[in-house]
């Protein structure tokens, strides 16, 4: 399975044109009289009004459509510090992504460069270009200073999905399992393994929900994250405890929630049986959880489990975010992406999966009986409804909290606006045509000699 798998994936990366993306004109071209109005001479007469006043640039260039993918490759997926290069197949599938799910054109661009400093100049160069900016795959402790500098320096949406994009997903998967196992959230009690850039990025919005910071005990690969250890960061620091635990296993006890970010079967059925009665465990290690799903169901039967993966229920997935959130923050024109906007973006996730699944949706996965419960607290990556629930609630945030530049005035227009951009997305790959691939997917399977069940 394994060598399917690989073999497929090389194929398809490869063929019938190496990479995921290109470039699409959305002008005419045909006649000399088009190419005299996209460049010389006509093209003048933009560049000298945006010369005038440079807010013509969102009325007069692609800007206001355009996201940057940027990373350096220091810390790709599972596969840890593989360089910029080795990065690169990443940044075209969130390009990808991008482009299907919300409409927007996107540029993924690696750069060759460990140094924060010098790797913040270069990104601020680059910022004129685009209408926001999302940061991948950029080691801790470096991409907290990165992302905050350059969200200082820059006018435009600036985010780090690897820590902003897995605390909104979790953060709405933390909001409707807490409904269904009767707990307030100002009573959970947290453990975080892990004490990495999406670890402290979670557990800071799990806060700005309601969990009490005394409630929160952080572990790293040293145990326990205490007080009294010397040379904490201070993203360690603002999530010390007082209390006297030393090991993963001491914090266990009687937890109400388990956010694991770290890595493989660190997590035992005993430690698992000592947490609070109806408890909740988000196993994201990539790609394998915390503790594997047989073994956890097996351990308890009143818990909810969620993992990364897409092949077990409740998968936490940055997907059913990233487009949406930067979508409504460039249609609003946002200067930033603030708490204001993420904690929308995680109630809009929440309040979307209690309502009723669209057939399509249960058909496509397989599931005839899919609707708001234990294995199922969050949408699936192919909900067209995130688009227009997800965007619109963003933008609203980035209207109340100040930050908009361009405020939408008439919603009802904007959610015709989006529904039409799900219609249309990637120059006609629309849904319905996403949601039935398996045929470019066995043209693949066959050439290599492979037979798909």
């Amino acid at each position: 399975m394994e060598k399917m798998l690989k073999d497929m994936s090389l194929a398809y990366h490869r063929d019938p044109r190496p990479g995921k993306t290109e470039v699409i004109p959305t002008k005419p071209y045909e006649s000399p009289s088009d190419l005299a109005l996209a460049y010389s001479p006509g093209v003048a007469y933009p560049c000298l009004e945006i010369k005038e006043d440079e807010q013509k640039v969102w009325e007069y260039t692609n800007k206001g459509n355009l996201v940057a993918v940027i990373s350096n490759g220091t810390a790709v997926l599972g596969l840890g510090n593989i360089g910029a290069s080795a990065s690169k197949p990443v940044m075209e599938g969130k390009a990808l992504l991008f482009k299907i799910f919300a409409g927007l054109d996107c540029f993924d661009i690696e750069i060759n460069e460990k140094d924060p400093s010098r790797f913040v100049e270069i990104v601020k160069s680059l910022a004129p270009t685009f209408g926001g900016i999302n940061l991948e795959d950029i080691k801790a402790p470096e991409c907290f200073e990165i992302e905050r500098r350059l969200k200082e320096s820059c006018d435009i949406p600036v985010m780090h999905d690897d820590q902003h994009g897995t605390a909104i997903i979790s953060a709405a998967a933390l909001l409707n399992a807490s409904e269904l196992q009767g707990k307030r959230l100002e009573d959970i009690r947290l453990v975080v393994n892990g004490a990495g850039a999406a670890a402290v990025a979670c557990t800071k919005l799990y806060v700005a929900l309601g969990i009490k910071r005394e409630n929160v005990v952080m572990c790293d690969s040293k145990g326990v994250v205490r007080a009294d250890r010397e040379s904490l960061t201070p993203q360690k620091a603002e999530f010390a405890t007082q209390r006297d635990i030393h090991t993963l296993a001491d914090a266990m006890k009687d937890a109400d929630l388990f956010l694991g970010l770290s890595v493989k079967d660190v997590v035992t059925p005993e430690m698992l049986r000592s947490m609070a009665p109806n408890p909740i465990v988000f196993a994201l290690a990539n790609p394998d959880p915390e503790i594997a799903y047989d073994i956890a169901m097996a351990s308890r039967t009143d818990l909810i489990f969620a993992t990364g993966r897409s092949d077990y229920p409740n998968q936490i997935n940055n997907v059913l975010g990233f487009p949406y959130i930067f979508r409504g923050a460039l249609d609003c024109g946002a200067s930033s992406i603030n708490e204001p906007m993420k904690l929308a973006a995680a109630h809009s996730i929440a309040q979307l999966t209690r309502l009723p699944v669209p057939d399509k949706i249960k058909n496509a996965y397989g599931i005839p009986a899919m609707s708001f419960g234990k294995d199922y607290i969050l949408p699936k990556p192919m909900d067209p409804r995130l688009l227009e629930s997800v965007s619109a609630a963003v933008a609203k945030a980035a209207i109340a909290s100040g930050v908009s530049r361009r405020p939408i005035t008439d919603w009802e227009a904007y959610a015709a606006h989006l529904r039409n951009i799900g219609s249309q997305c990637s120059d006609g790959v629309c849904y319905s045509q996403l949601l039935n691939s398996r045929e470019t997917l066995e043209r693949i399977a066959n050439k290599l000699g492979y037979k798909l069940t």
